[in-house]
């Protein structure tokens, strides 16, 4: 019974194979824990309503949406929850985004299985998890006042239209796929164009991509 539960975690992936490994990860680190597998975000807000989480590992991509416009309400349901995102994502563009949007930290799915213990036991017992690259990062935009990354520039509505883009997406595609107009999308890609002072998609793509991997 969820009584008798050390801990109470949500594990939430629309990917079955990533829900049963980390699972099996958090009932190694806690045996007598109860994990809630969850695919969408209905299902992830039911339960919050119902049950005390202690940890919640989400991804970021999900058949609804993105998990980044989810978090506020989710910490608005339980203020002191602690969730860890678990995304195939690269860090050095979201990492960040998810740090200061509410999330208590922010892991590779790349991580072997260690590194994905220390992140869950580090957030269970410091409500956080930073890896040493992102923390440089981190230190770096107070150091120097401006991200390394000029993709940092960017709002996360920003970063997601031009990732669309990047992905080879048309206005008209991006307009269904968000759910806004055409005119709104013009708007944003060329706000996206200026801050990276790029005047075509193909250098957007060539920035997109060295940056996206860049670990400096």
């Amino acid at each position: 019974m969820e009584e008798q539960c050390e801990f109470n975690f949500i594990v939430a992936d629309d990917h079955t194979i990533v829900r049963q490994g980390v699972t099996f990860i958090l009932k190694e680190i806690h045996k007598n824990s109860c994990v809630y597998q969850l695919a969408n975000f209905s299902e992830i807000i039911k339960r919050l309503n119902t049950t005390p989480i202690d940890l919640l590992v989400l991804d970021i991509s999900f058949p609804d949406g993105t998990s980044l416009n989810i978090i506020p309400t989710i910490k608005k349901i339980q203020p002191n929850i602690k969730i860890l995102i678990f995304s195939a994502f690269d860090e050095n563009i979201y990492a960040i985004r998810y740090l200061n949007a509410g999330a208590s930290g922010y892991l590779s799915k790349l991580s072997n299985e260690d590194e994905i213990k220390l992140a869950i036991k580090s957030v269970l017992n410091s409500g956080k998890y930073i890896s040493k690259n992102i923390q440089e990062k981190i230190m770096d935009t107070y150091i120097f006042k401006k991200p390394k990354n000029p993709l940092e520039q960017l709002s996360n509505r920003e970063i997601e239209i031009a990732k669309l883009l990047v992905e080879g997406f048309s206005n008209i595609d991006i307009c269904n796929t968000l759910n806004i107009q055409k005119s709104t999308v013009s708007t944003y890609k060329n706000r996206i164009f200026e801050k990276l002072d790029v005047d075509n998609l193909s250098s957007l793509i060539q920035i997109f991509n060295f940056y996206k991997d860049k670990k400096e």
